[in-house]
């Protein structure tokens, strides 16, 4: 077996730094030691002072030199100890672990609850898709998420919901607690469950249904968000941008107005600003202190206009990415998207961006780089692409270009490979950072995270 091997070992990650085990195996083994001591004086005792038949020579292990016989039984002795702290283990813990624990090593599950109790903190600001996808890969890095939620979504079963019971749109909220979710999957599957028939039922999807009865059960929809994430064992923290009862509008280049994200994404007319009204939705406060509070602050992927501009339309959170010392990172879509983002560039989206939530929002833009040929015809969509030429007009912004396409999807992000290149970034992000304080020059390489 090779060094690499043996140190990976999962019994080795018992005495990893960081497992709170080490102390209790040390306290463990001396209390077993003194309990030998005390047997070993009884027994000599015993020994020397009652007759014992001559078979007890061969019981005792006389005709083997004493040190030897040391050996030997300190070798059974731990043999002993780790096999019955095992199995204790698996008896207690039974109960209370996660079925999916069960079928893996306890060791490997107690340093990965570790170790992602020390990841970074990363807020990602969004909505969607493609939010939900960011955090499906982030959650393997890092349990110190925040996701920072549109509310603003007005179309489907959350429509109807919002309009029946006036509640903030809990769909956006919905996908990342399944996306985040810890649970066994038939839990998450339950909680994505969308009815297909049935008066009143069609088209509602039960984890939105389960959100809007916990608000009335709790009376508070912070505490239905919060009470729905405990039930699925969501790593992280999801908060909405606004606790308001928003409503997205649009301007498009043709001067009309449309009002309600579900008409805007219908109406699929070119979108020269999109607005809240009300202008002056208050921030929810513990998503301004998740954005101040954190290492890096990831905006996107998703529906340009209708997932990530509402939540910066927020002043409050607005403002908060603008102060924060945190790393700002942009991730832009892969695919235009019919309707919103026809045509668009990256150049495009962070004009559009900027334009909406000031210059200097973001720092760093990551950029797909597996360009496919061409995107079915169905999908009314084509490939962003990079244009540095037309970046020269965002001074300051680094523009970092590395592979997170979905190969199976080719209009979607890969979660895995996202994440990755995200953690990169983090890695890098004091060199980042003070490349971000200067302008890109039109011979200057885009830079590619390996």
């Amino acid at each position: 077996m090779s060094w690499k091997r043996v140190r990976d070992h999962s019994a080795l990650k018992w005495l990893y730094p960081g497992m709170h085990i080490k102390r209790w195996l040390v306290l463990l083994l001396f209390g077993v030691v003194l309990m030998g001591l005390g047997i070993a004086y009884i027994l000599r005792e015993a020994y020397l002072q009652a007759p014992l038949p001559g078979i007890f020579y061969y019981l005792t292990l006389q005709f083997i030199p004493r040190w030897m016989r040391g050996l030997l039984f300190i070798t059974a002795s731990l043999g002993t100890v780790g096999l019955a702290v095992y199995k204790l283990n698996q008896s207690l813990l039974y109960a209370f672990v996660r079925p999916d624990w069960r079928e893996q090593n306890l060791a490997e599950a107690i340093y990965a609850k570790r170790f992602l109790s020390r990841g970074p903190k990363i807020v990602a600001i969004g909505g969607g898709t493609g939010l939900s996808t960011l955090l499906r890969g982030l959650k393997n890095y890092t349990s110190n998420l925040t996701a920072i939620v549109t509310v603003a979504d007005d179309g489907g079963s959350t429509g109807r919901l919002r309009q029946e019971f006036g509640v903030v749109a809990p769909g956006d909220l919905r996908q990342c607690i399944a996306a985040l979710a810890e649970a066994e999957p038939l839990m998450s599957k339950l909680f994505q469950y969308r009815f297909t028939a049935g008066t009143g039922l069609e088209g509602h999807s039960f984890g939105n249904l389960f959100i809007v009865a916990m608000s009335e059960v709790t009376g508070n929809f912070e505490a239905a968000i919060h009470e729905a994430s405990r039930v699925l064992n969501v790593r992280g923290t999801i908060l909405p941008s606004t606790l308001e009862d928003v409503t997205l509008s649009a301007r498009t280049h043709e001067d009309e107005v449309v009002h309600g994200e579900h008409n805007i994404t219908e109406r699929g007319a070119a979108i020269r600003e999109v607005y809240l009204n009300p202008p002056d939705a208050e921030a929810h406060p513990d998503a301004v202190r998740a954005i101040l509070d954190a290492d890096m602050v990831v905006i996107g992927p998703g529906s340009l206009y209708t997932s990530v501009l509402p939540n910066l339309l927020v002043e409050g959170i607005r403002k908060a990415v603008q102060q924060t010392s945190a790393l700002r990172v942009f991730v832009c879509n892969v695919a235009t998207q019919h309707g919103e983002t026809d045509g668009f560039g990256v150049a495009e989206h962070v004009e559009a961006l900027e334009r909406h939530a000031g210059q200097g929002i973001v720092q760093v833009v990551l950029a797909n780089n597996n360009i496919a040929p061409e995107l079915p015809e169905a999908w009314h969509a084509e490939a962003v692409r990079v244009s540095m030429e037309k970046l020269q007009a965002h001074p300051g912004i680094r523009v970092i270009e590395a592979d997170v396409v979905a190969e199976e999807n080719r209009y979607r992000h890969d979660p895995h490979k996202l994440a990755a290149t995200i953690m990169r970034l983090y890695d890098q992000r004091d060199t980042l950072n003070l490349a971000s304080r200067r302008a890109l020059s039109p011979e200057e390489p885009v830079a590619l995270v390996r």
